[in-house]
């Protein structure tokens, strides 16, 4: 089970810093963040470099904290840390959540399909949901991490072409900026401020640090040093990979200014069929398609984790491994059917960006802040964070459905943000000094922290049992290589950007050789290198 859920918690940093950038980003990115690139221009941008702070801060403070915890799931940590009954809670919550948010991001996946073939949205739903189960419920924690540094490869080929092509195409940099509209380039606007910003920033870091299944990330590796390179790694990527994104529906703005309403979500892809050579619209599509599905997989996979682990392991305690896998397996498919049918109910919800932005609002502080706070405190109690999580679902929940119609109240994006990430940071500050002030630490405080003491002596022979790493390197280094001999052969077919491809198939084809040979024959990774 522990193979299946954290792949034996011996992930190398990399692989699982890639591996939580490929969850974190999806199809998303290009749907939503596009679709504000292409309506307001830059503030996309300083938006997503909200998340390259989160992630430094996360992997200097928070994320060796939750490695040293060696938890297989964030439920195993507040059951050890505040009981069996607010782990239930919390548990419900989650998995209640967690069903909405994986259904937020199949419906861009979905979208972008629709635009690129024509074919009816809700059938792409159902195919690419049902596959994306499929396998996630075969290979467990491997799969998702193979798949998204996979994908992560595709994805940045195909990306980095699309930015001279459209460049080209316009007739270059200062055509382009003198074809935008007045303060196109704005760091923000009269819609997503600087309140906004701080706003959604701290949603970020608490999402991030907070997320069950972006925990898993730093659980899953051998030591707190390598958790510290797995959330710098992600704030690294974070700092460049937006200017390189939003590039190409800002183009796209200043070429044709004339989409309106949810026209603009395809803008990004529309902009890739207009330069795109011959066959890499199809191989950025794959792409898309499936770095969504490292999105959604992580989603499930966690998900099933909290079932099997905290839930049906508590009734069956005595239950075999594969008895556990089967169940885990399971769960997955039960999820994924419910995650396609949110994301067939999204248009009904008012669009993507709209469910995004209230299921960031409703519950990024609620429900990710409570368990990053108990990293640090020793005297929060179980009713304390129940009161928080509650409080602050009652309180944002009321502004968003019941003010607008009972006290003509409609709160605009950046208050709705503020109020929902700052709530439960003032209330978990209230409850702290009132409970220092009583200095007394919380009952099972005492208990988790030998739990932790515990459980940060791995000896070194336990890290060092990486079968399964080497397999998967190399797994990811045919991929890699057949995905650069793939460009190589659509480098002769391409009627236009021909040197970009062959330039792309080279870097790609060198990286893939050399992963595989360099693990073809090494047997044993040495984390004490």
């Amino acid at each position: 089970m522990k193979s299946f859920f954290s792949a034996g918690g011996t992930l190398p940093w990399w692989m699982s810093g890639l591996s939580l950038f490929m969850s974190f980003f999806s199809a998303g990115t290009f749907v939503v963040w596009g679709s504000i690139a292409y309506e307001h221009g830059w503030v996309a941008v300083t938006i997503q470099w909200t998340m390259c702070l989160a992630g430094i801060i996360i992997g200097l403070y928070i994320a060796p904290r939750w490695q040293q915890t060696r938890v297989l799931t964030a439920a195993e940590f507040i059951k050890r840390r505040l009981g069996l009954r607010v782990q239930k809670v919390y548990t419900y919550i989650f998995l209640a959540i967690s069903s909405f948010s994986t259904g937020a991001f199949l419906y861009p996946v979905a979208k972008i399909g629709e635009v690129s073939t024509g074919l009816p949205i809700h059938y792409i739903i159902v195919c690419l949901g049902l596959l994306i189960l499929l396998y996630t419920a075969v290979g467990g924690l491997w799969a998702v991490v193979v798949t998204d540094i996979l994908q992560f490869v595709v994805l940045a080929a195909a990306v980095l072409i699309v930015v001279p092509l459209s460049l080209e195409k316009i007739g270059g940099i200062t055509t382009f900026i003198n074809a935008t509209p007045e303060g196109f380039f704005a760091l923000t606007n009269s819609e997503y401020t600087w309140g906004f910003i701080v706003a959604f920033g701290l949603y970020n870091l608490f999402f991030i640090a907070g997320n069950w299944a972006y925990i898993q990330r730093f659980t899953s590796v051998p030591t707190p040093s390598d958790a510290k390179k797995v959330g710098l790694l992600f704030g690294a990527l974070y700092l460049i990979s937006p200017v390189i994104w939003m590039i190409a529906p800002m183009i796209y703005r200043a070429l044709h200014p004339e989409l309106s309403g949810l026209e603009n979500e395809g803008a990004y892809l529309l902009m890739s069929k207009e330069v795109l050579p011959v066959g890499m619209l199809g191989l950025m599509l794959g792409a898309m398609i499936f770095a969504t599905s490292s999105s959604i997989n992580t989603s499930l996979n966690i998900a099933a984790g909290v079932i099997t682990n905290d839930v049906f392991k508590h009734f069956r305690p005595s239950a075999s491994q594969k008895t556990l896998v089967s169940v885990g397996r399971i769960a997955t498919c039960g999820l994924g059917i419910i995650t396609i049918t949110v994301a067939l109910l999204v248009p009904k919800m008012g669009g993507v960006v709209e469910l995004v932005m209230t299921l960031a609002a409703l519950t990024g502080g609620a429900l990710f802040l409570p368990p990053i706070w108990l990293l640090f405190s020793r005297f929060q109690t179980g009713k304390t964070i129940l009161a928080t999580t509650f409080i602050s679902l009652l309180v944002n929940g009321f502004f968003k459905f019941a003010a607008p119609s009972l006290l003509n109240v409609s709160l605009e994006r950046a208050p709705e943000m503020m109020l929902g990430v700052g709530l439960p940071l003032l209330l978990l500050a209230i409850f702290e000094l009132i409970l220092r002030s009583r200095g007394t630490e919380a009952k099972v405080y005492a208990t988790e922290k030998s739990a932790l003491n515990a459980n940060t002596t791995f000896s070194s022979s336990h890290l060092k049992e990486n079968s399964d790493n080497n397999k998967g390197i190399r797994v990811i280094a045919f991929g890699i290589l057949a995905t650069g001999l793939i460009m190589l052969c659509l480098s002769f077919l391409a009627d236009h950007g021909a040197v970009a491809v062959l330039i792309m198939a080279g870097l790609i084809s060198s990286l893939g050789l050399f992963l595989l040979i360099k693990f073809s024959t090494r047997k044993e990774i040495d984390y004490d290198e």
